[in-house]
């Protein structure tokens, strides 16, 4: 089981807590685009073995949403930070490379 983080509120707890959101820094397409970005955003998704960046909502705590970066194959989590996050804090780049190496941020970017 997953033991998240919430960075908003600081408060631990296991996965039940929390409520998954899909995948973390996606382009976000709406009114006004074209029919293939728009069909990319809602149905085109990574599903990578290994670190994945994740939206996450504390529903039985504060009730925020905040990012999560953790490995698919073994459920370790790098850490947790802000939704309004760009990119990772480099202290959870450089976690996922020390477990990574060769890993970089700049392929999901």
């Amino acid at each position: 089981m997953l033991t998240l983080t919430c960075p908003c509120c600081g408060v631990s707890g296991e996965e039940t807590e929390f409520h998954a959101g899909g995948e973390a820094h996606l382009k976000r397409y709406g009114p006004g685009s074209s029919d293939n970005d728009f069909e990319g955003y809602l149905f085109m998704r990574e599903n990578p073995k290994g670190v994945h960046f994740e939206r996450w909502r504390h529903v039985y705590g504060c009730g925020k949403w905040f990012l999560a970066a953790r490995c698919t194959a073994t459920l370790e989590v790098f850490g947790t930070y802000p939704a309004q996050t760009t990119e990772p804090p480099q202290d959870i780049k450089d976690k996922i490379t020390a477990k990574r190496p060769g890993w970089s941020w700049r392929d999901f970017a």
